[in-house]
């Protein structure tokens, strides 16, 4: 059997508007879904038995861990009979709303979708995926951006030639944010009357001001700091700064490397990092 190694890429939000809660108790929201460079790394390993690793001792070794739903779910709906051990280098923070979960098992099920011969098509993956959670869709899409609707299942090209020339800063505050807490507070502020936000694409003339997260205020709510990680981003050069889904990452979008360094020297009371689409 073979054995399988892949990066798991983490996401940020440029933008994020929540419309309105659907029957079926999820959100739809309107949102540009990036990837970034920051990733944790999976490795599968043929084995007797499934079994799963992992350096960080607070991801769950148990049926409420992504990557054991993705393993258990692609076996339950396809004949593959292998099992592997899954070592997984977590890299991606836990509850900083970069889809770390959701990639993790986007890219396990791409992973064993590869080992049994390509089981599966993009449409019965991404299904399989919804099972799992709202973002994965967009990691087994493989696109490095997408407008991402309905609960986050439709995904629409999106027109973003400054991609290659922009540098972000990601701002990791020490606590966490559940997004079943975020999305329990924000159902009070809803506004179904609203008009479904158009975000400019991301070109020369783009106006950072039209994106925006409705989380950002819920979020900061409780902890206020992001707010001052916001203003300090701004104030070191930031060409538009936003919390990341329903957070804790707060992130910078720079167009000049120097002045995002720059900006990580003035945040040392965070830990800090500079990454670029992917």
């Amino acid at each position: 059997m073979l054995s399988y190694q892949a990066k798991s890429f983490a996401k940020i939000n440029l933008g994020l508007k929540v419309l309105n809660q659907r029957a079926d108790k999820f959100h739809n929201i309107n949102s540009i879904f990036l990837r970034v460079s920051l990733c944790d790394s999976l490795k599968l390993i043929p084995s007797k038995q499934f079994h799963f690793q992992c350096n960080n001792r607070l991801v769950p070794n148990n049926e409420k861990n992504t990557i054991y739903k993705a393993y258990k779910l692609f076996k339950k709906k396809t004949s593959f009979n292998n099992e592997y051990t899954i070592i997984l280098d977590k890299q991606i923070p836990l509850g900083s709303g970069m889809g770390g979960g959701s990639s993790n098992a986007a890219y396990t099920l791409m992973a064993l979708n590869y080992l049994s011969n390509s089981t599966l098509n993009l449409r019965e993956m991404m299904d399989l995926g919804l099972e799992i959670g709202s973002d994965v869709p967009f990691f087994l899409n493989n696109n490095k951006i997408n407008l991402v609707m309905g609960r986050g299942e439709i995904l629409n090209d999106y027109n973003a030639p400054l991609l290659n020339s922009i540098f972000i800063v990601l701002v990791l505050p020490e606590f966490s944010v559940s997004t079943s807490w975020a999305y329990k507070k924000i159902k009070n502020t809803l506004d179904y009357n609203k008009d479904c936000p158009k975000f400019p694409a991301l070109d020369g003339d783009v106006d950072w001001k039209l994106f925006g997260n409705d989380f950002e205020k819920i979020v900061g709510s409780t902890y206020p700091e992001i707010f001052e990680i916001k203003e300090l981003l701004e104030k070191e050069g930031a060409l538009y700064s936003s919390l990341s889904g329903t957070g804790s990452t707060m992130f910078g979008v720079y167009n000049n490397f120097q002045l995002a360094k720059q900006a990580i020297g003035k945040l040392t009371n965070y830990n800090t990092l500079i990454v670029t689409p992917t």
